[in-house]
C-alpha cells in the first residue's frame, strides 16, 4: 500500500538523512530522492503514460514513462529499473540523462519536493501497462510533447513541465544516444 511504502529522505546535496512514509513525506513537502524514465522507440517516439485517476497526486494526467521513488537501501538505478517493469511491464537499459530538482504544491494538499536522477532508455518489446498504475499510453517526438505541453499544459504532470523548461537539451540529447543504441 502506497501509505506504508517509505522513501528515502535527503538534504540539499541529495545526502540520505533518513526514511519517511510516502504519502506523508508527499503531504509535508519533505525533501526525498526520487527517479524518472523516459524510453524512445527506434522512430523517436518517446513513451508517455497519462497516470490512473486514483493515483495519490497528479492522478489521470500524462507523464513520462514511468517515475517513482528507490527504496531504502535500494540503489537509485536498481529503483528505476524496478519499477519500469512494475508499471511498464519492459526491462530497459537505462542511463542518467541528469538531475534535477524542484518543488511544487497540488490542489489535493500534497506536494513534491524531489532531487530526481532522470534516467532515459530505448525500448524494447511491447509494454505491458499495469492497469492500477496507468490507463493510457501515446507515443510522441520530444517536439510533438513541447507543442502538445503549449496546447494543453493542464493536461500533463508537473515535472514533465520542469523537465522540458529546464533541461530540455540535455534530455534532448540523452535521447538521441539511446535512440541510437543497440537493442
Amino acid at each position: 500500500m502506497a501509505d506504508l511504502e517509505r522513501v528515502i529522505l535527503v538534504d540539499p546535496r541529495n545526502r540520505r538523512i533518513g526514511t519517511g512514509e510516502k504519502l506523508h513525506v508527499h503531504r509535508e513537502g519533505l525533501l526525498h530522492r526520487a527517479f524518472s524514465i523516459f524510453l524512445v522507440d527506434s522512430e523517436g517516439g518517446l513513451l508517455l503514460q497519462r497516470r490512473h485517476p486514483e493515483k495519490y497526486h497528479s492522478g489521470s494526467l500524462w507523464a513520462n514513462t514511468c517515475c517513482g521513488h528507490p527504496r531504502p537501501g535500494e540503489a537509485t538505478i536498481k529503483g528505476a529499473e524496478r519499477r519500469l517493469f512494475e508499471e511498464m511491464g519492459v526491462r530497459a537499459k537505462l542511463a542518467r540523462a541528469f538531475q534535477a530538482a524542484y518543488a511544487a504544491r497540488f490542489d489535493n494538499d500534497m506536494a513534491e519536493n524531489e532531487i530526481v536522477s532522470v534516467y532515459v532508455g530505448r525500448l524494447v518489446g511491447e509494454p505491458r501497462p499495469n492497469p492500477r498504475e496507468i490507463v493510457d499510453l501515446a507515443a510522441m517526438t520530444l517536439d510533438e510533447l513541447a507543442c502538445r505541453l503549449d496546447r494543453e499544459p493542464e493536461t500533463f504532470a508537473y515535472w514533465v513541465h520542469h523537465y522540458l523548461r529546464h533541461h530540455r537539451p540535455v534530455l534532448e540529447q540523452a535521447l538521441a544516444s539511446a535512440r541510437r543504441a543497440a537493442p
